[in-house]
């Protein structure tokens, strides 16, 4: 859904390409810079926290059918129903995730361990009262989706970093992300990192809380003079 003040998005940045999917961005100028996936998997195309926008089921098709579409934060509902609906196919929620598919207008399955029928693995990153968030990996190709945990918009990098933690969870960062090794990594926000994402993620995780204080004063100034 388009944040407030926006009309319907009728075109996007296309962004993370590979042989395997490619991500959007419907409002590339937008401050949060929320961003989509396309996975191509043995069972179809799986759409990741999409964003509708006119004519994207061009890009879809390049990869092949819609099979579903996956909810990785209770927050990203976006506009996973219509895009479900309007290719007949469910929506993918974590079976530990609560609180969304009540709001899902569309046929809803449960995802545990697996993607079904799929590489991609599902691994817990966060569950408590205000945050649940799930990653994709793709064993196949190394290939991690996070949702929020880390971006690559603005407002989550300090200093050198290519990732960053969300504002939020910079004083207690989610080491869950340190267990997996991914060549590449597709975020909610910003453009993913393509290569050496391990590093990148390991960075990150690194010196999350020593670069807090210089991203909440770059955020700060932000915020004050834009």
């Amino acid at each position: 859904m388009p944040m407030k003040g926006q009309g319907e998005a009728t075109e996007w940045l296309e962004t993370n390409r590979w042989e395997r999917g490619v991500s959007y961005i419907p409002y590339p100028d937008e401050m949060m810079v929320r961003a989509s996936h396309v996975l191509e998997t043995e069972a179809g195309v799986f759409v990741v926290d999409p964003i509708d926008v006119d004519g994207i089921d061009e890009l879809f098709a390049e990869f092949g059918a819609v099979a579903g579409v996956v909810i990785l934060l209770d927050r990203h509902k976006r506009d996973s129903a219509a895009v479900a609906n309007r290719h007949d196919v469910s929506v993918y929620i974590p079976d530990w995730m609560s609180g969304v598919e009540e709001d899902i207008d569309a046929p809803v399955e449960r995802m545990h361990r697996q993607l079904p029928d799929t590489d991609y693995g599902v691994h817990k990153i966060i569950d408590n009262t205000f945050w649940q968030e799930a990653a994709l990996y793709g064993d196949a190709d190394d290939t991690l989706v996070v949702p929020e945990a880390v971006g690559a918009a603005d407002y989550f990098l300090a200093g050198d970093e290519r990732l960053g933690v969300h504002p939020m969870l910079r004083l207690f960062p989610p080491k869950k992300l340190s267990r997996l090794d991914p060549e590449r990594v597709l975020v909610g926000h910003g453009e993913g990192v393509m290569e050496d994402a391990a590093e990148a993620i390991a960075y990150a995780l690194r010196g999350s809380r020593g670069r807090t204080p210089g991203l909440y004063a770059k955020n700060l100034k932000s915020l004050v003079l834009g």
